[in-house]
């Protein structure tokens, strides 16, 4: 019953802020503009990454066309304190706001971890190592399985312990997911392995640009006692340099993998490729 009644708490707090949101709509005068100065960061913010590209272009468009949804924040006794909105509000420092409109709603310290938790799960806004972190966490506060929690949120339960189970990659194989020098899928399919086999494959996709099923040839190979990849795995060199230079001699190039070829239309074509390496 403990559980069933914390999980219907979870499901009063993902329609608080949407009831913020749509109020906005009938109480006009429930938004107001605040300076940008006065408000302090969620301490509680699952997010820790944010793109600045994608940040940046926010900004223009807040700048150029006003911000379209207000933020949420809680007074606090020197100013605001942010509950939702982060991306909003840091687009409007670098747009050099001075003021940005914000909902006030009352709140604790414990509901502005889940409000900060839900908005962001809401708005898929995390990558997959701070959705991890995001789902464990409800799941902890709740005291709810990862079946309640899915039921909750509209994700599978397959998708959420999937997504947590990335917890148990190395940090290394997190930043690289983070930093999407891999794909999720890759990620997925790395969890098992040690340390040092999840980074030689991390660098082999890097270097190699494999996909997610030569990854799987791959650790396939590697459990079966090799470790060099499969024959599944094909490797490609990058000949671009090597083209360049051989096509601007009036060589006719083609490459393929690890292969290049040089085609001659005489033998004189010959003799002047190997007087072109004598020199």
């Amino acid at each position: 019953m403990k559980s069933q009644k914390l999980g219907r708490g979870l499901g009063a707090l993902l329609s608080e802020i949407e009831e913020a949101y749509e109020n906005e709509v009938y109480q006009k005068d429930s938004i107001i503009e605040i300076p940008l100065k006065d408000i302090r960061p969620n301490p509680f913010q699952p997010r820790k990454y944010f793109d600045e590209n994608s940040l940046q272009e926010l900004g223009e468009s807040i700048k150029n066309d006003g911000l379209l949804q207000p933020i949420v924040v809680t007074e606090d006794v020197d100013g605001y304190i942010l509950i939702a909105g982060e991306r909003r509000l840091r687009a409007s420092k670098i747009a050099k706001l001075k003021t940005i409109r914000a909902i006030i709603l009352n709140s604790d310290e414990q509901r502005m971890r889940q409000f900060a938790l839900i908005e962001n799960i809401q708005r898929d806004e995390l990558n997959s190592i701070e959705l991890a972190h995001a789902y464990g966490e409800l799941i902890k506060l709740h005291n709810i399985t990862q079946d309640e929690l899915s039921s909750k949120i509209h994700k599978s339960r397959t998708h959420i312990t999937n997504t947590i189970r990335l917890l148990q990659l190395s940090q290394k194989t997190q930043k690289a997911l983070i930093e999407k020098k891999i794909t999720t899928g890759h990620a997925k399919v790395l969890v098992g392995l040690d340390e040092k086999q999840q980074q030689l494959i991390v660098d082999s996709v890097v270097g190699q640009k494999l996909s997610v099923r030569e990854v799987e040839a791959t650790i396939k190979s590697i459990k079966n006692g090799k470790t060099e990849p499969s024959h599944e795995v094909k490797i490609s060199f990058d000949f671009k340099n090597a083209k360049e230079k051989l096509s601007a001699l009036g060589f006719k190039i083609k490459n393929s993998g690890k292969s290049l070829t040089i085609e001659f239309d005489n033998e004189n074509h010959i003799s002047d490729f190997l007087n072109y390496f004598s020199k």
